[in-house]
């Protein structure tokens, strides 16, 4: 697909690789909405970069909210042929600890209905949206990416339930982009490693030169354009369906 054409809806756009995502897209000549519940980032990002951008607050795990977003991008931008899911949030709680007990249940659920269910939410009600685009010369209409983690194949001490959520959507990528295949939606994933994020900005020095040593090449944090450049490639790479990709320099994650 050209990126030039793309009208993409960017969950999580308005910080991290999302907003990396979104800068990407609009540098290229492209359009994006970002859904997000942070409201004063968007607005600033949109100031930057113009009316090739608009903000829709949504939490992604309500039906509504995601359908009032998806349709107003559609009023404002006349379709939707790109999704880029990289709303989520994270928990640290191990499954039990002689300290605090057992994990709790509603910790659990909570990073589950963001994180996985709020990914497939927007994929169902976007899909729906993109089948009635015209196919382009190679009979696309439309493409999504979702974000897991490398914490769904090498999860932490702490992170089960970030690690389950994020294995949940590298689990349905392939039947959902089976599914998708008659309308021609691409379905796609990337496991990202270590990505230098306002979360890991604010770590002490110690903690944050560890966790570079931990990359074995480049021996560093990745950036989130770096993120946002595989994102692109994906969306003008007709044959990338289907499948999740790691992105993490060859980092293997420890126990701990």
């Amino acid at each position: 697909m050209d990126i030039q054409e793309t009208v993409a809806v960017v969950t999580g756009g308005a910080s991290g690789l999302g907003e990396a995502t979104v800068r990407e897209i609009a540098a290229n000549g492209g359009k994006a909405t970002i859904i997000d519940l942070n409201e004063d980032r968007a607005n600033n990002l949109i100031q930057e970069l113009g009316d090739q951008v608009m903000f829709a607050k949504a939490n992604v795990s309500d039906e509504e909210e995601v359908q009032s977003a998806l349709n107003q991008t559609v009023e404002k931008f006349g379709k939707i042929t790109a999704v880029i899911n990289c709303a989520g949030i994270g928990n640290g709680e191990k499954t039990y600890s002689s300290k605090n007990g057992p994990h709790s249940l509603d910790n659990f659920k909570r990073v589950i209905d963001v994180n996985l269910v709020g990914t497939f939410n927007v994929i169902r009600l976007a899909a729906e949206k993109m089948a009635q685009n015209d196919p382009n010369e190679n009979g696309e209409r439309g493409v999504i990416v979702n974000t897991a983690s490398v914490a769904a194949f090498e999860g932490q001490i702490g992170q089960v339930s970030y690690s389950a959520s994020k294995g949940g959507i590298v689990g349905m990528t392939l039947p959902i982009a089976r599914d998708l295949a008659s309308v021609g939606i691409r379905v796609m994933t990337i496991a990202p490693g270590l990505f230098k994020t306002p979360l890991f900005e604010k770590l002490p020095d110690k903690v944050f030169n560890a966790l570079e040593e931990m990359v074995p090449f480049p021996k560093r944090l990745g950036n989130p354009p770096e993120y946002a450049m595989f994102i692109k490639q994906i969306i003008e790479n007709p044959y990338l369906n289907g499948e999740t990709v790691r992105l993490d320099g060859a980092i293997r994650m420890q126990p701990k």
